[in-house]
């Protein structure tokens, strides 16, 4: 048999029953892909200024709504905080997706690079390669400046690219982006918010529904054929992972920016019920995936409770 032969995943199963055809699965997603894949440069209008009174991401979702500072802040700071906050998530976003993009490369490293399992990771690649793009030049324009994320974590990412096993890559990957998908599904069709992010949240949705099903998918074989110890380590750095994407969600720079004092907002929206709803209705439907295919146990869903996205 060939190194590069995969084996029949129809014969395997998990809890939420049988595991489907890899390359099946991958032509059904590269169709999609030549459907329904779009160019951010052309399809978006880049020249049409900011309307003016219109928010940048939707205040229900902005991290100081409904706290006493919220209720303090003018309706012109409010909007400037949504503003430094849908730049600091698209901060998070590329540095998310250039850590994913790494972890496809290493994951098809040793396969066989003519199966559409291999095609549809290079077609996500040039998807985030795109979306990537896409975000630093929002951040241009809404002219915030970027939000990286703390040194310690960024650093930190080095150590996981280089040890991450594959389902511990996967799993990182839906982490990163499904919650952010439930808030731009909330984003796009929300009229109050800016045209152009509105656009470029459209198109993120409708390519990163494409993502979330290749990993989801690849998880599920993975837990069910990884050996014991590697699904052990899986359920641990995906923990973690969920503690620093928690923590790095929103830049504490962005109160400066808007002249609050950070600490108290910090400290405001920590203490906020209705951002610790929003945080884990936007994680819910990967936590439910997570705990029925059996990652969420042990330590690792300690970690999870942790980072405030697992009630």
């Amino acid at each position: 048999m060939s190194p590069f032969t995969e084996p029949d995943f129809t014969q395997l199963r998990d809890a939420l029953g049988p595991l489907r055809d890899r390359e099946r699965l991958a032509e059904r997603l590269l169709e999609s892909s030549r459907k329904h894949s779009y160019d951010p440069d052309t399809e978006l209008d880049w020249e049409a200024p900011f309307e003016d009174g219109r928010w940048y991401w939707p205040p229900e979702l902005v991290s100081l709504y409904d706290t006493p500072l919220w209720r303090r802040m003018s309706e012109e700071q409010r909007i400037e905080l949504s503003r430094h906050e849908a730049a600091s998530l698209a901060s998070l976003g590329i540095w998310f997706e250039v850590i994913l993009m790494q972890l496809l490369v290493r994951h098809i490293y040793d396969k066989s690079l003519t199966s559409h399992h291999v095609r549809y990771a290079l077609t996500e690649i040039a998807d985030e390669c795109r979306h990537s793009m896409m975000f630093a030049r929002m951040i241009r324009k809404s002219g915030t400046g970027d939000y990286p994320v703390p040194r310690v974590y960024h650093n930190l990412a080095r150590v996981l690219k280089t040890v991450s096993t594959t389902p511990g890559s996967f799993a990182s990957t839906l982490l990163g982006e499904e919650i952010l998908d439930w808030m731009q599904r909330l984003t796009f069709p929300d009229e109050r918010v800016q045209t152009l992010i509105r656009g470029v949240t459209r198109i993120h949705v409708v390519e990163e529904a494409r993502h979330v099903r290749y990993a989801r998918e690849e998880l599920r074989r993975q837990m069910v054929t990884a050996p014991r110890w590697e699904q052990e380590f899986t359920r641990l750095s995906c923990g973690e992972a969920a503690r620093v994407f928690s923590t790095c969600f929103v830049n504490p720079a962005v109160y400066d920016a808007v002249g609050l004092d950070r600490r108290e907002a910090v400290a405001q929206v920590r203490a906020s019920g209705h951002r610790r709803e929003v945080m884990q209705s936007g994680a819910r439907r990967l936590t439910d995936f997570l705990d029925d295919i059996g990652v969420l146990r042990g330590p690792g869903r300690r970690l999870w409770r942790s980072s405030g996205l697992l009630a």
